[in-house]
């Protein structure tokens, strides 16, 4: 029951990553759009971002893929679970310090930091279940 309670919060933690995947591909009018729709003001195109979006989506989505072979297979790599976890709760403490520094409004904010505390908390919690 522990490790199916552990493969739970891995692959919860791996969809929050992998939401990422979005923008890969959609056009910057949408990013633009979804990100207003989150707090944020419009911005101008620039091919310098668009990369750097990319580049960054690219990067979560990879997170998110690690995330998701743990969960797949947590007895194969129960070494690397604790690490995965507090990699969870130290995203959510950066994005605590950064948020409430930014003044940031609670959407999406206390749905990142949820996410963070909530599944590296799980995984820690349940990671000796991957032994």
């Amino acid at each position: 029951m522990k490790l199916r309670g552990l493969r739970f919060f891995l692959i919860f933690s791996a969809c929050t990553w992998l939401i990422c995947l979005a923008g890969l591909f959609l056009d910057w009018p949408t990013i633009n759009h979804v990100a207003m729709g989150m707090g944020a003001q419009s911005l101008a195109y620039d091919p310098m971002l668009v990369y750097w979006l990319r580049m960054v989506c690219g990067a979560f989505s990879l997170v998110g893929l690690w995330y998701l072979l743990l969960g797949l297979y947590p007895r194969k790599y129960a070494v690397a679970i604790p690490w995965a976890g507090w990699m969870m709760i130290v995203e959510g403490v950066i994005l605590v310090c950064s948020g409430l520094s930014l003044h940031i409004g609670p959407f999406p904010f206390l749905g990142d930091i949820g996410a963070c505390f909530l599944g590296g908390g799980g995984i820690l919690l349940l990671a000796k279940a991957a032994k």
